[in-house]
């Protein structure tokens, strides 16, 4: 029988019967429910001759219609979903209709039907961290949903399943799953689109009546075919940020009016009708693609103030231009560490020599050597940062390893640079000194998991006093790598003037800032006049967001005094601890003295002081205006769109590398519908995994790495060989 195969009540067995209750279960049922045995639920006795008129009934009856269909045969239908089983009292019995019972998807009572469980450990949900101890059964229908989320969460090829090794270790795992049960490509193929259309109705309710904000890329893929990434940003009513990939689609070219278009279609699909933001990067297209959704979506319900701040520049990518800029010509000094670097990796024994005088020269460090990619200025940066740790390996190597001496004398008799000495590595690490700045800042703008609007300005500041800073340095390598950053600078951000002014209300927004965050910064850098007419301009947008926020979202807010909230809390708590009480009181009579004179929520906010910028390094924005959104209804709606607000396009960017994982060479052939299935499910379903877990994804290639270095480590030791804990590993050259 094929597996989940469907069979005709008059050619079915008994145990044949029992498998095909398997159809009547959709794919997306995944209530573990354990189907009762004979011994739990009471069979009707059974007796000799004629049954007696007192016998009792079997309970199989409580759920199913027995039907005569002629010649002293019966059929019982269910009463839920209609399914038919043979019920002849002589040749079938109830024993079908009682295992039944309990799994049937239609039968409103099927949860106290449960059989006997077993405990296990299943992780938290909402991405919380640690697992919890809850009762579970073995269904195949659970199972059947499972695969297919392993299918999609770990970008397994459909065949996977066909396997006969996982076959048998499925089988071996759960006794009760069979190798029939197991479902075909085709199934799991099926199953994922089911998957799919069920996650994405959950997503659909969550953004319901959302403002989102959104960031979109393209990609070409293997197959030379087109695809845009639309990722929606939003915060929801308990204050959680989450980000999702909303579309993963197929464009026709890379034309800003075809993206637009195409962003248009998603988001009415989807039933969007309000953007906040749209981030993109700096390509001449994307202009095109603001100005037509600009125009088509200017009349719907959710669009503020005209779209005056939907375009947001992505910050990491300017990054990249700057510091692009400031590398156009490379020190000599870093030409020369990249080819020592390249000697060391263009083979195992090089490698394996320079192991060895790590080891001779007592050097202890985890980092490995890396090669660079020469057009992309965060590599050379690892490189540089991992290679001046070696720097008397180097030097080691320069007159004790004829080969290492030979390749670059070599290089100097064509004309080019001989091994690098420490002068050199001294100018790498300045180099590596500066550049750390902006890889940091890069990192920091790329989360997807916290809030990155309220940390661009602090990052810009710092970047911005070290540009002008190093511009005057005596270092002649900084001095001009300083200036041409500046000039980038200015070309995209100016004085400030030319920043989306949103990002500047993030950081008003952050109560360990305010407003006078901004003063200070703009002071520092541009005098105190720039500073003065850049926070009235930004004051002023915050202004207009408030005023529209109160006539479109909350028309008839009404905040209770200070006097009536130092009552009610003073009432609650005095009852316990009456110190408490006291300094809770005090605390609001400070609060109502501050908000003399303040004749909205703007003035009030600004006018109390900020939150202690030392006192918590863990501090969570999102929990305080959780926190504080019965005191700022108005300013709370504006924080939950604005903190949403990403500032760089890396979240559409990293599901190009799933689509890159997923079309690979060898599944070439999948269609854009399947792919967008199993690029977009992927990133529902890893929304309900452990943040720890997401994290240590993203390092299983640094680990590979270390692997690696362990392998050629051990090799140099053993001499091709070694045996470590158990682990045994040979190494052909």
């Amino acid at each position: 029988m094929e597996p989940f195969s469907d069979a005709p009540p008059s050619q079915t067995t008994p145990t044949a019967q029992t498998e095909s209750v398997a159809q009547a279960v959709p794919p997306s049922q995944t209530t573990p429910i354990a189907p009762p045995t004979n011994a739990e639920v009471p069979l009707p006795p059974r007796g000799k001759g004629k049954v007696c008129s007192n016998r009792k009934k079997s309970v199989a009856w409580d759920h199913f219609e027995k039907i005569d269909i002629g010649e002293g045969h019966f059929k019982a239908v269910c009463n839920y979903c209609q399914k038919t089983y043979l019920a002849d009292s002589k040749g079938h019995g109830t024993a079908n209709l009682l295992n039944h019972t309990p799994v049937c998807v239609k039968n409103p009572n099927r949860d106290t039907l449960k059989g006997q469980q077993t405990l296990a450990f299943e992780p938290k949900m909402d991405g919380e961290e640690g697992f919890q101890l809850v009762p579970t059964a073995f269904t195949v229908e659970a199972s059947r949903k499972a695969i297919a989320e392993m299918v999609i969460i770990d970008e397994l090829p459909f065949r996977f399943v066909e396997g006969y090794g996982f076959q048998r270790y499925s089988t071996t795992l759960q006794p009760k799953l069979r190798i029939r049960d197991i479902p075909s490509r085709q199934t799991v193929a099926r199953d994922v689109i089911g998957i799919y259309g069920v996650e994405r109705e959950k997503l659909r309710g969550a953004l319901k009546g959302r403002r989102v904000c959104l960031t979109t890329d393209t990609w070409t893929s293997i197959q030379n075919l087109c695809y845009m990434s639309l990722t929606g940003h939003f915060i929801d009513d308990d204050w959680k940020l989450h980000k999702r990939i909303l579309n993963f689609c197929q464009v026709e070219d890379h034309k800003g009016e075809t993206i637009g278009r195409k962003i248009e279609m998603c988001l009415r699909e989807w039933g969007i009708n309000g953007i906040f933001t749209l981030t993109v990067d700096n390509a001449s297209s994307n202009g095109a693609t603001i100005k037509f959704l600009e125009n088509v979506t200017k009349d719907w319900d959710g669009t503020i103030l005209g779209h005056e701040f939907l375009h947001m520049r992505c910050c990491a990518h300017i990054l990249n231009l700057i510091v692009g800029d400031g590398m156009s010509e490379i020190d000599a000094s870093i030409v020369k560490v990249r080819e020592a670097v390249r000697y060391v990796k263009s083979s195992p024994n090089r490698n394996q020599t320079f192991v060895g005088f790590v080891e001779r020269l007592g050097i202890e460090s985890k980092s490995l050597l890396c090669l660079d990619v020469p057009t992309r200025w965060n590599s050379t940066y690892l490189m540089l940062e991992t290679a001046q740790k070696f720097e008397k390996v180097f030097i080691r190597m320069g007159f004790e390893d004829d080969s290492y001496s030979s390749y670059f004398m070599n290089k100097e008799n064509s004309g080019g640079m001989g091994s690098p000495s420490g002068f050199d590595f001294q100018n790498c690490r300045t180099f590596v000194g500066f550049l750390k700045l902006f890889y940091n800042a890069t990192k920091k703008f790329s989360g997807s998991l916290y809030v990155t609007a309220n940390t661009f300005f602090d990052e810009m500041f710092v970047i911005q006093e070290n540009i002008s800073h190093l511009s005057k340095s005596q270092n002649h390598l900084l001095k001009n790598m300083a200036t041409k950053m500046k000039s980038k600078f200015d070309k995209y951000w100016g004085k400030g003037d030319k920043m989306n002014h949103l990002l500047y209300v993030a950081v008003i927004l952050d109560p360990r800032k305010k407003l006078r965050f901004l003063k200070f910064c703009f002071s520092e850098i541009h005098g105190n006049e720039v500073a003065d007419v850049m926070v009235e301009l930004v004051r002023g947008s915050l202004v207009k967001l408030y005023d529209y926020y109160c006539r479109v979202d909350s028309p008839n807010v009404q905040v209770p005094s200070g006097s009536e909230r130092t009552h009610i809390e003073g009432e609650s708590i005095g009852c316990s601890d009456p110190y408490a009480m006291v300094n809770s009181r005090f605390d609001r009579f400070l609060e109502a003295e501050q908000s003399i004179g303040c004749s909205n929520e703007i003035d009030k906010y600004l006018a109390e002081n900020c939150e202690n910028r030392r006192g918590d390094v863990k501090f969570e924005i999102l929990g305080w205006w959780k926190a504080n959104s019965d005191r700022y209804q108005v300013l709370s709606k504006i924080a939950r769109d604005v903190l949403a607000v990403p500032v760089s396009t890396v979240a559409s960017e990293s599901a190009f590398s799933t689509g890159g994982r997923i079309l690979d060479p060898f599944r070439s052939s999948l269609s854009p519908l399947m792919v967008q299935n199993l690029v977009c499910a992927q990133d529902w379903l890893q929304a309900s995994v452990p943040i720890s877990f997401r994290k240590s994804k993203d390092e299983v290639e640094a680990l590979e790495d270390e692997f690696h270095d362990l392998v050629i480590r051990q090799a140099a030791a053993g001499g091709g060989s070694s045996s470590s804990s158990g682990i045994s590993i040979t190494i052909d050259d």
